[in-house]
């Protein structure tokens, strides 16, 4: 990773991994901003009046990738979901989380808030099953992608804080990522607590 940090090759990396997470959850995409992000901070790469390294990720450049790539994440499995065939239709019948998703994120749509949606982006796998029960339940572009930008910029802009002022304020690269990373994975918890907690019903 302290090769790939100093190569303007982490910010392909970077784009990719955000991309294919929506597909693959496994990926460490959050893992890499933050280490990019920490690496930085480190270098003196960000809030300096002196020219950036041009083997140092620059904390803007960082930013603008991580939020952009998140949001064409999204709007692929969008897409997919949106002309997916029976097959997947039989995928998504058989899996509750998507069902149950589905529906609250229609409500939320419906009702003119997409809050979910960016919750969403901070739980494991939350950003997979938002964007294909946006997608299959035929949504439009409008409804979802406000929403889904305003979502890539809070998970990019907390992860990239996170990794630069974890390692500013401790001190050393590894100690600013490792606390960096638990308080990513705190903020992943808790958004899936909030996706799964039953929605109050109404009394009529």
């Amino acid at each position: 990773m302290g090769s790939l940090t100093t190569s303007p090759w982490i910010y392909a990396l970077v784009a990719v991994s955000v991309i294919l997470d929506v597909f693959v959850p496994v990926l460490p995409s959050g893992v890499l901003v933050i280490t990019a992000a920490a690496a930085a901070a480190a270098a003196g790469a960000a809030g300096s009046s002196e020219p950036v390294p041009e083997q140092v990720p620059d904390i803007m450049a960082l930013l603008v990738i991580a939020t952009t790539a998140s949001v064409l994440g999204d709007l692929a499995a969008y897409r997919l979901a949106r002309r997916g065939g029976p097959r997947l239709d039989r995928a998504i019948a058989r899996s509750r989380r998507l069902t149950q998703a589905q529906e609250r994120l229609g409500t939320a749509l419906a009702c003119g808030g997409g809050a979910l949606v960016v919750i969403a982006r901070f739980a494991p796998a939350g950003r997979s099953v938002v964007s294909l029960g946006a997608g299959k339940m035929q949504r439009k572009v409008k409804e979802f992608l406000p929403w889904s930008a305003l979502a890539g910029m809070a998970w990019a802009g907390y992860s990239v804080a996170l990794g630069y002022f974890g390692t500013q304020w401790l001190g050393t690269t590894w100690l600013g990522t490792a606390v960096s990373l638990v308080a990513l994975f705190a903020a992943g918890a808790l958004a899936a607590y909030l996706i799964r907690r039953p929605t109050p019903t109404a009394t009529p």
